[in-house]
């Protein structure tokens, strides 16, 4: 890396120091799961725009195929948001922790 690449990964807050999977995140209010920046470099998927996620819940895996991975102008950090057929499936709500075990480049 060199010093420009750190100088520019420096600026802002320092987020979220998150490499590998599997995490634990909190669903916001608006359904949206955080994917942290150093995890998005971490596992090298800074230009994909789908991913298939497997995230676990009450004990329960579940695969979310085709998902959309929502990002801003100005970061590698990645948003997505649980689907409401699956929300209400099995009963998440905002404020509820899910476990991110995998992240894949979707393929149609």
């Amino acid at each position: 890396m060199n010093t420009q690449e750190i100088r520019r990964r420096s600026r802002g807050a320092p987020g979220l120091r998150i490499v590998s999977l599997p995490y634990k995140v909190k669903v916001y209010i608006n359904n949206q799961v955080l994917v942290p920046a150093s995890l998005v470099r971490a596992l090298g998927i800074t230009n994909i725009r789908y991913a298939n996620i497997t995230l676990a819940f009450n004990g329960a895996r579940i695969t979310i195929n085709g998902v959309k991975l929502l990002r801003t102008r100005h970061t590698d950090s990645r948003q997505f948001t649980i689907p409401k057929d699956v929300r209400d499936a099995y009963g998440i709500k905002p404020g509820d922790v899910v476990e991110i075990i995998e992240i894949r480049p979707y393929r149609a």
